[in-house]
């Protein structure tokens, strides 16, 4: 089997969801995992041993920047699957090899994330259809509230019974698997944005060419902050983002939105 590779981009990390993460990852299979630290300091660096590659990176370029230094070097060591894991994350049991082996045994299958779990063991409902101008609207101010429970319910899929495997359009970049082979063909995260939307970009170019696989059979613990809702700052840069991955796409003319749409819900007839 390939060499397993995984990314952390932290940004002043509390240490100890370092070593909790670092745990997780490395607790069940043999990782090779690169701490690309966008703080100013380099304080973290203290996590570095033979199978963690710490590099400071205090440009802080963004998430997909970042995570980009850690699949460039997984993809010159010839690693064939790669992890890009949020430093908020954390798990018990073997998440790593079901996903690898599942990847393994299903060469269409360019991305797969698994379930994600809040603190409290509810779901996060994080795989999704192509948004729309319309989608981001719904999402944020949650209005008329007939009309957005209607709505999230088909967008986040969430009338999918929680047990089902199935190819979503868009999956969450806070624990996804990649396949190495397939990011040569499609291309790494779109640097141009700096957080936000970048995995959902990602997940799209992917999605045209590969199955994105959502993966129920093993879970994840995310601390789930959505910050964009509670600091003006990080609201402007999803504004920011928002505008990146529209003005990329499409804004109401995306001219493949409607058709991906529509063949992923035909899975659930």
């Amino acid at each position: 089997m390939s060499t397993i590779t995984a990314s952390v981009v932290l940004y002043k990390t509390n240490q100890s969801d370092v070593e909790k993460v670092i745990r997780s990852v490395k607790s069940n299979a043999d990782v090779k995992l690169f701490l690309i630290d966008n703080s100013p300091t380099d304080e973290l660096k203290v996590f570095e041993d033979e199978s963690i590659i710490y590099i400071h990176n205090p440009s802080n370029p963004g998430f997909g920047a970042a995570h980009n230094i850690a699949i460039q070097k997984a993809m010159d060591s010839g690693a064939g699957y790669h992890f890009i894991v949020n430093p908020d994350v954390y798990f018990e049991g073997d998440v790593i090899m079901p996903m690898v082996n599942y990847m393994e045994s299903n060469p269409n299958v360019g991305m797969m994330m698994p379930q994600i779990l809040n603190d409290d063991g509810s779901i996060q409902n994080l795989p999704k259809l192509l948004p729309s101008p319309y989608s981001i609207f719904m999402r944020k101010f949650k209005r008329p509230s007939s009309v957005y429970n209607a709505f999230i319910n088909k967008y986040e899929l969430r009338f999918v019974a929680d047990d089902v495997l199935y190819n979503a359009p868009i999956l969450s970049g806070c624990f996804t698997l990649l396949r190495l082979s397939a990011i040569k063909e499609i291309g790494m995260y779109d640097d141009s944005y700096f957080m936000y939307f970048e995995d959902w970009d990602l997940s799209r170019r992917m999605h045209e060419k590969f199955k994105t696989m959502y993966y129920p059979e093993v879970s994840v613990y995310h601390g789930y902050e959505s910050g964009a809702n509670k600091s003006s700052r990080l609201f402007k840069i999803y504004i920011k983002s928002a505008i990146t991955y529209f003005g990329k796409w499409g804004w109401f003319f995306d001219k493949y939105r409607g058709k991906i749409n529509k063949e992923a819900l035909s899975q659930f007839k």
